[in-house]
């Protein structure tokens, strides 16, 4: 087998495997005998399939992924352990994930439906890894880290199934293969045309303007209103019966691509252009993890609301170091008797063309699981800074952590503390500017993940009324409190302490402390909801984490889902005081679960 193969085998294995100690089984940390030494291992009896498996556990983690090994499985009634491959180890584990879920709580057809999607994914990252390696080294520049995520997120058993797009279209569409492709237009008569804008610019002039020169050849007439679209998206469109009628009757015409050539950002479905000041964000019919894609009408309505909110707070004045990527204007087709027609379009900033896209990368990418032979796009950046510098690799990473957590997640504290305002601030919609080797500046993106707190509700309805009427932006606290939690902490910070200590540039002990430190010195200087949210991640004994297996294993699309309690499990809270401290004291070789 090629080296892509086995190094995607490892990964698949691992991400599943991942999920399944966090969500599932956390494992006994066992000694295996290699020859004359013991090696350090996982082992799970699994009931179903009469057997145990033991994996090598290369690195351990309090708060991220292990890094796996050598597999071993014996059956119950054996004593002689026999190496196993990766693919029918993930297997055993999803069967007995399966055999322990209460009858009822599965439908038919679920497992052999993850299978799929595990295969699918597999295979996706065995071609990501052969295009990268066939490929020159990133840089560090904006669309070079977004598309550079050849892996997928590790706390997810399907982090590259992408159902509905095929292997040719993904040369062109997929992140992972810097495809370029001109939009899809659509002339439809204005009064079916939604459009906003918190701009100075009225969307549809937006659109015109992105449409280019070219766009004259297709002849718009007065009446009509220019409607951008991913390509992918057009093809669907043209599908659906309702739009095949309106252009049976004239009220709508499919023109064909036209301006610049656009490349997809690591979400696939947001675009990006060197040539526009804008990108843009579209519904896509294709199943990407656990969701199909789509544009609802209440994030275009949250999106220029927010944007209203972002500039009648003044917050770029207020967070130097930190800026929020504003979704300032939509546009849309209306289809009688349907809430969304599909051409949902958001219009993002995009602040990051030619050189002010140099060194702006997401933490996703930053973070992320190097290919074979290569170092982490982190370990590169602090090994290149240490460079630089006198003292040891850990002193440098440390100081590179501090300046992290002050521009990318203290900034974020304060504005919940000051506004009630929390970010879904996971690591994808997560961005630094490293471009002088030390973090500078963060950025946050993406108008889904805006959570108002009740308690500021007043403060901020009676600067944008119109909060109030769209739903799901005001929350209670305490779902806040998880919700937040697990972002920004879990799934972003965490993911840089564990990527700084696989990497061998710290130690994962001293890390969480001095997050534990800096966040303590931070509760000092607030009162309210801040305060409150420190003590919560700092003093309780578990912290929220995704249930990305248990969304997967019910076949659950989340973003359709009624309600979300149930995506989200609890992990024992690394941060807390005591964890800490008696990590500390532990043998060398133990293993935390």
């Amino acid at each position: 087998m090629s080296v892509a193969w086995n190094a995607a085998e490892t990964a698949t294995f691992q991400s599943f495997a991942n999920c399944y100690r966090r969500e599932i089984d956390a494992g006994a940390a066992v000694r295996h005998k290699m020859f004359a030494r013991e090696i350090d291992c996982l082992e799970w009896m699994l009931r179903a399939n009469r057997m145990a498996i033991r994996v090598e556990v290369m690195s351990a983690s309090l708060c991220g992924p292990y890094r796996f090994g050598r597999i071993w499985q014996r059956a119950v009634s054996d004593t002689a352990w026999h190496v196993w491959s990766p693919m029918p180890a993930l297997q055993a584990l999803m069967r007995e994930a399966y055999h322990g879920k209460p009858e009822g709580t599965t439908q038919p057809g679920c497992e052999t439906e993850l299978l799929l999607r595990v295969m699918d994914s597999h295979q996706q990252i065995s071609t990501n890894i052969e295009h990268a390696l066939a490929t020159p080294y990133e840089g560090d520049d904006f669309i070079a880290a977004e598309q550079s995520l050849v892996f997928g997120h590790w706390l997810h058993p399907t982090p590259k199934s992408r159902q509905g797009i095929t292997f040719w279209q993904q040369k062109t569409y997929a992140p992972e293969f810097h495809g370029r492709f001109q939009l899809h237009y659509f002339a439809a008569r204005t009064d079916f045309v939604t459009h906003a804008s918190a701009t100075n610019q009225p969307a549809d002039h937006i659109v015109t303007q992105l449409a280019g020169s070219g766009i004259r050849d297709f002849g718009i007439r007065d009446n009509e209103t220019l409607l951008p679209m991913h390509p992918l998206q057009a093809q669907a469109l043209l599908l659906d019966p309702d739009i095949s009628a309106m252009m049976a009757e004239g009220t709508l015409r499919s023109l064909g691509p036209a301006g610049p050539d656009f490349t997809a950002t690591s979400s696939v479905r947001t675009v990006w252009s060197d040539d526009a000041d804008w990108m843009l964000k579209f519904s896509l019919p294709v199943r990407i993890t656990n969701s199909v894609r789509t544009n609802g009408r209440d994030e275009l309505d949250a999106g220029v609301a927010m944007a209203k909110l972002i500039d009648r707070f003044e917050l770029a004045r207020q967070m130097p170091s930190f800026r929020i990527i504003r979704d300032p204007a939509f546009i849309t087709l209306d289809i009688l008797g349907r809430k969304e027609s599909g051409f949902e379009t958001i219009l993002r900033e995009n602040p990051f063309r030619a050189e002010a896209g140099i060194g702006v990368v997401t933490l996703a990418a930053l973070t992320a699981e190097p290919v074979p032979g290569r170092p982490s796009r982190l370990e590169r950046l602090i090994r290149q800074v240490h460079a630089r510098e006198s003292g040891n690799i850990a002193a440098t990473a440390a100081l590179w952590f501090r300046r992290y957590l002050d521009c990318a997640v203290v900034p974020l504290i304060e504005l919940y503390e000051r506004h009630g305002i929390a970010l879904e601030a996971h690591q994808q919609n997560s961005l630094v500017d490293i471009g002088t080797g030390y973090p500078r500046l963060g950025y946050y993106r993406d108008n889904q993940g805006f959570y108002l707190s009740e308690r500021h509700r007043p403060a901020i309805a009676n600067a944008v009324p119109e909060t109030e009427t769209i739903s799901s932006l005001y929350f209670p606290e305490a779902d806040i409190r998880d919700r937040f939690a697990y972002y920004l902490i879990v799934n972003q910070v965490f993911s840089v302490i564990s990527r700084m200590a696989h990497d061998g540039l710290a130690d994962e002990i001293t890390v969480l402390r001095i997050l534990r430190d800096h966040l303590e010195k931070l509760a000092l200087s607030m009162r309210g909801l801040g305060r409150d949210f420190i003590r919560h991640i700092l003093d309780e004994a578990d912290i929220g984490t995704k249930a990305n297996l248990a969304t997967r294993l019910a076949d659950v699309d989340e973003l359709s889902s009624v309600g979300d309690h149930a995506l989200y499990r609890k992990m024992p809270n690394p941060l807390r005081l005591t964890t800490i401290t008696e990590t500390e004291t532990e043998r060398p070789h133990a293993i935390a679960s």
